[in-house]
């Protein structure tokens, strides 16, 4: 379809199916519609209304359980989220990609050139130029497109919208060009390496991995080049709970030595035993250790490696619950990853700033309002930022307004997990 017929058929309600396979529930069905009809005439304003379309969607992400571990190579439980990026896309014989993302400049790459280049590092462009070179790299067909995108995934929110937006141009040139043929896995490395080589920023694989192939997904990082993924098949839609994500709107500037401080010490640890990372190392190992690790390094890398051994317990036992459609002790894990987040990882608030707690705070109200009913834990990289909090449907009303009455309108996001990952939609 054009881009007029393809309005037309949206609004008539046409695609609600197509629509309700990735959104879920009825009610987000029709909030989807109209953006999804903005972009389509943004598309049609910029490349023309005759164009033949399709429309793509990749979500963003949540950590749900596994927080620090995967920088030492450690297991992590993740969930693709409602919160996405679309595109409206339609081939072109330039031999040119082109993205207009809504609020930002266009990429233009031309596909002669498909080498990274370290003075654009950082660049938006280097991500389509990388996930274009990779994917052709793996022997697939990649040819020119046009698209205009938007996404509401939050930015700096541990949601992940770099991810979305790399899955999403991935997609893109699955579905466009190689019949859909190209996995979520491959989509997710592609993603990855794109960052990772052209864009210069030396990410791991979670959140690319958990956006691709959506769902609740467990990944293990024993091998870095290898690692284990299994999607975990759990219909959140009838646990009775929603996924809530506060933003506690903390400062976030001067967190990058903090967030090193974690790997740096974790490793440290390794290191004292003759290892890189503490998944070589033994749990065993590590506590028959102890007395000759004290003193040779400091006591927070011991807490911290504590924590990174049982976390990698607490994300099995968490699959597990999730396998077996016990939520209710589901929920017990993730209350105890977040105890451990606090008390060992110690990533709630930074030793520069003691007296700013706001994660402290949101952690200590969610506890106040949720004790035996829900789940609560810190969310993401930590010391600043956003909580995760599974509330159960009932008090949802209650505890949006208690939250949002400190932290500010707004700052309670209320989201499900989504079903799927990086699709065409239409």
């Amino acid at each position: 379809m054009n881009v007029n017929e393809l309005i037309a058929a949206i609004n008539d309600g046409t695609y609600d199916e197509n629509l309700k396979a990735v959104y879920v529930t009825d009610k987000a069905v029709e909030e989807q519609k109209p953006r999804y009809v903005e972009t389509l005439n943004d598309f049609g304003e910029l490349f023309g209304y005759d164009r033949e379309v399709n429309i793509m969607s990749a979500p963003g992400r949540t950590e749900v359980c596994g927080n620090h571990t995967d920088h030492n190579n450690g297991k992590v439980l993740a969930a693709s989220i409602n919160l996405d990026a679309i595109a409206v896309v339609s081939k072109n014989d330039d031999n040119i990609i082109r993205v207009k993302s809504k609020g930002h400049k266009m990429n233009v790459v031309d596909l002669d050139d498909l080498v990274p280049n370290e003075a654009n590092f950082g660049s938006s462009t280097t991500l389509v130029q990388g996930v274009a070179a990779t994917i052709k790299n793996l022997g697939y067909t990649v040819a020119g497109f046009d698209a205009c995108t938007t996404s509401d995934v939050m930015g700096g929110s541990g949601l992940s919208s770099s991810a979305a937006f790399e899955v999403l141009l991935g997609s893109i040139l699955s579905y466009m060009f190689n019949d859909g043929k190209i996995s979520p896995v491959e989509i997710a490395k592609v993603a990855q390496y794109s960052e990772n080589v052209f864009f210069g920023k030396p990410c791991g694989l979670l959140d690319q991995m958990a956006s691709s192939v959506g769902t609740f997904v467990t990944i293990d990082f024993k091998s870095t080049k290898d690692p284990v993924i299994k999607k975990i098949d759990f219909d959140f839609s009838k646990s009775g709970h929603s996924l809530c994500i506060v933003d506690t709107h903390g400062n976030h500037s001067d967190l990058t030595d903090d967030y090193a401080a974690v790997r740096a010490e974790m490793e440290s640890v390794a290191q004292a035993l003759g290892k890189n990372v503490l998944r070589e190392v033994s749990y065993e190992e590590f506590f028959a250790a102890l007395p000759e690790l004290t003193g040779r390094v400091n006591d927070r890398a011991i807490l911290r490696a504590i924590h990174f051994f049982n976390e990698n317990k607490r994300v099995e036992k968490a699959v597990e619950c999730l396998e077996n459609n016990d939520f209710e002790s589901f929920k017990q894990v993730i209350i105890d990853s977040g105890r451990s987040s606090f008390m060992l990882n110690q990533n709630v608030y930074t030793p520069k700033n003691p007296t700013e707690q706001k994660l402290s705070l949101a952690l200590a109200i969610s506890k106040e309002l949720l004790d035996g009913k829900g789940a609560w834990r810190v969310h993401g990289g930590g010391f600043a930022g956003t909580i995760q909090a599974f509330v159960p449907n009932d008090m949802l009303d209650e505890y949006k307004k208690t939250i949002e009455g400190v932290f500010g309108e707004g700052s309670c996001h209320v989201l499900i997990i989504r079903p799927v990952g990086g699709t065409q939609v239409i």
